[in-house]
């Protein structure tokens, strides 16, 4: 599973999440919210969080479509390590 500070940094960019609310692996982010300014936002706050920057190839909608596929994205940049599987 992810971090607290990934799940606080995801949390703060879902305009549409009630607070308390599970963010799931497999939620689609756009529909909570996540627009393209939001995952510049996002983007930005993850990079100063974690002290890395999204390769070109890493910006693409399937990047940000899930939190899942996103840990994946940064733990690779981090060597966090990927979700555990289902």
């Amino acid at each position: 599973m992810w971090d607290q500070q990934f799940e606080d940094i995801l949390r703060r960019a879902l305009p549409y999440m009630e607070p308390g609310e599970t963010i799931l692996a497999d939620l689609e982010l756009r529909d909570y919210g996540l627009d393209s300014l939001g995952i510049v936002d996002l983007l930005m706050d993850l990079e100063s969080t974690y002290g890395v920057q999204f390769r070109d190839e890493s910006l693409s909608r399937e990047t940000f479509a899930t939190p899942a596929g996103l840990w994946a994205t940064l733990s690779s940049l981090t060597g966090a390590g990927p979700l555990p599987a289902a």
